[in-house]
């Protein structure tokens, strides 16, 4: 079983040798994401437009302090979908930590991921680092390694930089495989909290569903 502590130090590689986890070739594998009927009222897509206002404002003054992201984007897009709420549980996780080369300045950057589990069936990876260095790919590895221990099946992982989010799931009835969605973009033109959401939302009604 993989273990959460030494999750900074798994790979997508080791993943694959030690469990067989394979990327799901099935486009029905994960179709949870693509466009959810999820009403999203009008109250929410004000408190929506204030989110992105917020992060807009933000990041004008870099760097983004990471604490600041959490708070102004992260937790109002929990609440919102209802994760506060009974029958939820948000439940925190030993932070990882991780590091990168700038290769430009030839130092080492650290950070580390943050790791919120939901009625331990919807994992939420959250990368903190004050300078934009780690990709979404960093957090995947972490985010998989969770969710092969989690013994509910199939389960959902929500990973995110600050400004780029990207859904998960994991399926080990028969063989381990797993599937992301496209990455959505706080940069991207609209509001793609919108799309995000509306997901979250309907993978609470499918973890409340079980």
């Amino acid at each position: 079983m993989a273990q959460a502590v030494q999750a900074r130090k798994v790979t997508l590689g080791l993943l694959e040798t030690e469990f067989g986890l394979q990327v799901a070739t099935n486009p029905q594998f994960f179709t949870e994401w693509i466009a959810p009927e999820t009403l999203v009222t009008d109250p929410e897509l004000q408190a929506l437009a204030r989110v992105k206002s917020n992060f807009e404002h933000l990041i004008k003054e870099p760097p983004m302090l990471e604490e600041a992201v959490k708070m102004v984007v992260l937790s109002p897009l929990l609440d919102l979908a209802g994760f506060y709420q009974p029958p939820f549980r948000i439940q925190p996780e030993k932070a990882i930590e991780i590091e990168a080369i700038d290769p430009e300045e030839g130092v080492v950057i650290r950070g580390e991921i943050d790791v919120l589990v939901v009625s331990g069936q919807l994992w939420v990876l959250a990368i903190e680092s004050k300078m934009s260095a780690f990709s979404l790919n960093v957090a995947l590895p972490q985010a998989l390694s969770y969710m092969l221990a989690n013994p509910t099946q199939p389960c959902y992982g929500l990973i995110l930089n600050g400004s780029d989010f990207a859904f998960v799931k994991l399926n080990c009835e028969e063989v381990p495989q797993y599937a992301t969605s496209r990455v959505f973009s706080l940069f991207a033109p609209g509001n793609e909290l919108i799309e995000i959401l509306k997901i979250l939302k309907h993978l609470a009604r499918l973890v409340v569903g079980r």
